[in-house]
């Protein structure tokens, strides 16, 4: 068992962009034959981590839609991947996000 490092890096985003983390599916086993993890589909379903302070549309800040802890659904290939505290998470632009799930 690994212990966590002490050292744990924020991040906040700029303008209109958020960080998700990306909600892993169930292993799928389909008549019984194993799916390795490079012919699995992307996840399109996340949880929001941190969300940046806002877009600017005639000079004033419109302000996020979205929320820390929202789960949301986002394109397939939105966002640039990156590895977070040992981590994957995804950042991507609000208006890449799809819906909001409840």
């Amino acid at each position: 068992m690994a212990a966590k490092s002490a050292t744990t890096s924020k991040v906040a985003p700029l303008a209109d962009r958020v960080v998700v983390k990306p909600l892993e599916e169930a292993e799928q086993m389909r008549g019984g034959l194993y799916i390795p993890d490079t012919a699995k589909e992307k996840p399109q379903q996340g949880e929001v981590i941190a969300v940046g302070p806002g877009r600017f549309d005639d000079g004033k800040r419109v302000p996020p839609e979205v929320k820390a802890g929202d789960k949301i659904l986002y394109g397939k290939y939105s966002g640039t991947e990156v590895t977070l505290n040992g981590e994957p998470v995804l950042i991507l632009r609000e208006s890449d996000i799809l819906a909001i799930v409840s």
